[in-house]
């Protein structure tokens, strides 16, 4: 046994690899291993000389087991020494900058409108997004026969068979939001209302469902220049111009009387948008002195207030300052378009601070 101990764990300790070390184990433990042979030759001895070998025999079998366990723990901590040189780093050097998420523009957009607004003392309202027939046509003087409330143009929800109530609608403008602030509040009232609202329409410059702003200014002695210096003031804020020049054109809708398109005065030099100078005229939205029917639907005595209102698309302003040429980029969710028109998600709008990039 001596002789079997010292061959073992002479080879063991000189063992180059795994490989040989499992060849060892075969050779000296295995089910023909020369340890084992021993341990079979039990049955032949006295009792006598089985009390002798066979504590001897389990010995021998646990010490090399121990010793084939060390040295493929050796062989193992050397492996991983000599990778560990090959794949060295040096962990003082700066991190690797991982790339951030991105605010969308829609986002960006409606915060810059949100804080300019509220720097002329309007407040933020909100509304459902699924509306009733009369939040969002009847109260806002649209009549029946009005081509807006046709099918084509208006996504009208299910109703349940026998039911004779009017249909909701997926909201056509935030308008609604107006009716429900003024029933909610009273006068005088100064809010903004922007949000999601749906048509039934989608090409370059359209999609199904987009966003909006509207604004709300009720008191007893409003009138159209007081609309105009908003809307200057806002447009020069937005585009961040010192000077701006508005056109406003007479138009309808059913919710003002009277009603004005307005427009800004621009150029096209290159094909990149200048507010405030050229001779091109842009219209960015429509505005006009609130119906006196709407200010009695809202609740409020229209011989006593009088208001203005004004609504432009959220998602065609953002077009028109960053120079996105095209709507229905702003809902595929395409990483690269992300990147590269999105913006910093710490980069908050303010006044003083900026209002983009």
């Amino acid at each position: 046994m001596d002789d079997l101990r010292q061959k073992y764990l002479t080879a063991i300790d000189g063992a180059s690899d795994e490989a040989a070390l499992e060849e060892l184990r075969v050779q000296a433990v295995g089910k023909k291993g020369e340890i084992s042979l021993k341990m079979r030759e039990l049955g032949k001895m006295t009792p006598e000389e089985r009390q002798v070998a066979g504590p001897a025999l389990n010995a021998l079998k646990d010490e090399i087991n121990s010793a084939l366990a060390a040295r493929k723990a050796a062989l193992g901590d050397a492996a991983l020494e000599e990778r560990l040189k090959g794949e060295w780093l040096d962990v003082t050097l700066p991190g690797r900058r991982r790339p951030m998420g991105t605010v969308h523009p829609v986002s960006q957009v409606t915060e810059e409108v949100t804080a300019i607004f509220a720097d002329m003392g309007f407040a933020v309202a909100e509304g459902p997004q699924i509306e009733s027939d009369w939040h969002n046509f009847d109260a806002l003087n649209i009549p029946d026969h009005h081509p807006a409330r046709g099918e084509m143009d208006t996504f009208y929800m299910h109703r349940a068979e026998g039911d004779n109530r009017p249909p909701h609608v997926l909201r056509t403008h935030t308008s609604p939001v107006q009716i429900r602030s003024m029933e909610r509040q009273g006068a005088p009232l100064r809010v903004i209302c922007p949000g999601r609202v749906y048509r039934a329409d989608y090409d370059q410059t359209h999609t199904p469902m987009f966003h909006q702003v509207e604004g709300l200014a009720v008191d007893t002695d409003i009138s159209m220049a007081n609309l105009k210096w908003v809307l200057e003031e806002f447009v020069k804020a937005f585009f961040e111009v010192d000077g701006v020049e508005l056109r406003f054109r007479a138009s309808h809708f059913p919710f003002t009387e009277p009603s004005a398109e307005v427009d800004i005065r621009c150029s096209w030099e290159g094909g990149q948008l200048k507010v405030g100078e050229g001779d091109d005229w842009l219209e960015i939205l429509g505005s006009g002195m609130v119906h006196p029917k709407v200010l009695a639907a809202g609740g409020i005595d229209p011989e006593v207030y009088q208001g203005f209102a004004f609504g432009m698309g959220i998602d065609r302003i953002a077009m028109l300052k960053y120079g996105i040429p095209d709507l229905r980029a702003f809902f595929d969710s395409d990483l690269r378009w992300l990147r590269h028109y999105g913006f910093a998600s710490l980069d908050q709008p303010t006044l003083h601070g900026g209002l983009s990039r």
